[in-house]
C-alpha cells in the first residue's frame, strides 16, 4: 500500500501542478462570453493522459525493446515547452486583460500551456499507471485485502497531490498576483530542471554525451534524489503560504480604507476615498478574506507537509536494501554447465553466478514452476537491467520495480520477466552452454 501511495503521489504532483497553475494565471472570468481556447489546457492533459496510458501499455508488454526512441524526442520537446511556458508565466496578465482586444495572445499562451502539460503528463504518468499491474498478485483471487490496500493507497496517493495543487490554487485570491507568478515560475524551472535531468541521463546511458567531473558528479547526486524535484516543486508554494498568512493578519477589519481593500476585495467602488470608514458590507468582506487566506494557508501547509514526509520517510521505509541470495555452486565441462533437478526441484529460487568469456560477471535463476516445468533466465530484465530478482513470500519479485512475476511466464520474453536463453535436459539436469551466456553479457553492467 505505502510503495501504491509513494509512486501515485510522487508521479502525480507535476501534472497537477502545472496544470492548476495556468488554470489560475490563464483563467478568465468569463461569463457569457468565453476565450475559443477556453479548454485547451484540459484537451492538453487528456492527450498526455492518453499518450501516458499507450507508452505504458508498450512498457509494460515489453514491446518496445529501445525507449530511447521515444524518450529523447519527447524530452527535447518538454525543455521547448517548459521554456516557452515560463515566458508564458510572466506574460499571462497582460494576455488575461486583453484577450478581448486582442483574442490572438490568450490563444498562443493557452496553446503552449496545453502542449506543456501535455508533456509533463506524458513524462510522469507512465509510472503511476504501471503500477495497476501490482494490485493482483499472480496466482491469488482479484479480490483480497492486500488488493484492497493497493488500491487504497494509489488512490491516495492520487488524492493527496491533487488536494495539494487544489489547496495551492485556492491562495491565488489571497497574494497579490507577483507573488503567484513567481511561485509558477519557480515551479516551471524545477519541472525544466527534471526533465533536463532526465535527457542527461539518458543521453549519457547511450553515450551521445559525456559528462566528466563536477557535471558528472552532480547529475549523479540529481540522479540518486529523483525525490528532490517533487519536494521543490510543492516547497516553492511555501511563499505563497507565508505571504497569504500575512495578508489574512494584516486585514483587519475595522480601520479605515486602504489600497490593500481595492487589492484584495474586488468589486469596492473606485468612489469611496483612502482613510475613509468601511460600511457593514466591507467589514464582512475583510472578515470573510481573513477567515478564507488563513484557511487556504494552513491547509495547504498541511498537504505540503503531508508530501514532504510520504516522500521522505515513505520513500526510505519502501527502499529498504534487499540483499539477493547467494550463487549455489554448479559444474562445469568444456563449455557446459550441468545443473541436476535434485538441486532445483524444490520450487524455490535457485541463483547462479558466471564469469563471461569478456570478464562481465553474469548472473542467471532456475525455479521449478509445475510438474516437470522449469523457468530458466538471466538475473536480469529488458525494463529494469540486473537489479536481479528475489523471492518473498512464496512469490518471485523483481527487486527494482517491486512487481510480482507471473511464474507460468518465466522462460518467455516481454514485460519484466527474466530474460530467457536456451537450454537443453538431459541425463536428469538442466544444461546451458557457455557460449550462450557470453553472448548474453551485455544484460550485465
Amino acid at each position: 500500500m505505502l510503495a501504491q501511495f509513494i509512486q501515485a503521489c510522487q508521479g502525480t504532483l507535476a501534472p497537477a501542478l502545472v496544470a492548476m497553475v495556468f488554470s489560475a494565471l490563464l483563467g478568465v472570468d468569463e461569463g457569457g462570453d468565453r476565450p475559443r481556447s477556453a479548454r485547451w489546457r484540459l484537451y492538453g492533459f487528456l492527450v498526455g493522459l492518453a499518450a501516458a496510458i499507450v507508452f505504458a501499455a508498450v512498457r509494460g508488454t515489453g514491446a518496445l525493446t529501445q525507449r530511447t526512441v521515444v524518450t529523447v524526442p519527447t524530452l527535447w520537446a518538454c525543455l521547448v515547452a517548459d521554456a516557452l511556458a515560463l515566458a508564458v508565466v510572466f506574460v499571462s496578465r497582460r494576455a488575461v486583460a486583453g484577450w478581448r482586444d486582442h483574442p490572438a495572445v490568450l490563444d498562443a499562451c493557452n496553446l503552449v500551456a496545453a502542449g506543456a502539460i501535455a508533456l509533463t503528463a506524458f513524462r510522469a504518468l507512465p509510472g503511476v499507471i504501471l503500477q495497476l499491474t501490482n494490485f493482483i498478485e499472480t496466482g491469488q483471487p482479484v479480490f483480497t485485502s492486500a488488493m484492497l490496500l493497493r488500491a487504497l493507497g494509489f488512490l491516495l496517493g492520487i488524492g493527496l497531490a491533487v488536494g495539494t495543487a487544489v489547496l495551492a490554487r485556492s491562495l491565488y485570491a489571497s497574494v497579490p498576483r507577483g507573488v503567484f507568478v513567481l511561485c509558477a515560475a519557480l515551479l516551471e524551472l524545477v519541472v525544466l530542471a527534471q526533465h533536463l535531468t532526465d535527457l542527461l541521463k539518458v543521453l549519457q546511458s547511450v553515450r551521445r554525451v559525456r559528462l566528466h567531473g563536477a557535471a558528472f558528479r552532480l547529475l549523479a547526486v540529481l540522479v540518486n534524489h529523483a525525490t528532490w524535484f517533487a519536494l521543490a516543486q510543492v516547497a516553492v508554494f511555501l511563499i505563497a503560504v507565508v505571504t497569504a498568512i500575512v495578508s489574512g493578519i494584516r486585514m483587519s477589519p475595522a480601520g479605515p480604507i486602504s489600497p490593500r481593500d481595492f487589492r484584495y476585495l474586488p468589486g469596492i467602488p473606485r468612489v469611496l476615498a483612502y482613510g475613509g470608514e468601511p460600511n457593514e458590507a466591507i467589514v464582512r468582506r475583510r472578515r470573510k478574506f481573513r477567515r478564507h487566506a488563513i484557511a487556504c494557508a494552513v491547509w495547504t501547509l498541511v498537504a505540503s507537509v503531508g508530501v514532504t514526509v510520504a516522500l521522505t520517510y515513505g520513500v526510505a521505509a519502501t527502499q529498504r536494501v534487499i540483499t539477493l541470495s547467494d550463487p549455489e555452486p554448479y559444474q562445469v565441462s568444456e563449455g557446459t554447465i550441468t545443473i541436476p533437478y535434485t538441486q532445483v526441484e524444490d520450487g524455490h529460487l535457485h541463483r547462479f553466478q558466471y564469469t563471461a568469456a569478456d570478464g562481465t560477471v553474469m548472473r542467471f535463476i532456475i525455479i521449478r514452476k509445475n510438474g516437470n516445468s522449469y523457468g530458466v533466465g538471466l538475473d536480469a530484465c529488458a525494463n529494469c537491467g540486473d537489479a536481479g530478482y528475489y523471492e518473498k513470500d512464496g512469490k518471485i519479485i523483481c527487486k527494482k520495480c517491486d512487481v510480482a512475476i507471473n511464474l507460468a511466464t518465466i522462460g518467455f520474453k516481454g514485460g519484466c520477466n527474466p530474460i530467457p536463453f536456451d537450454y537443453t535436459s538431459q541425463d536428469g539436469a538442466i544444461q546451458i552452454q557457455t557460449t550462450t551466456l557470453d553472448a548474453l553479457s551485455g544484460n550485465f553492467s
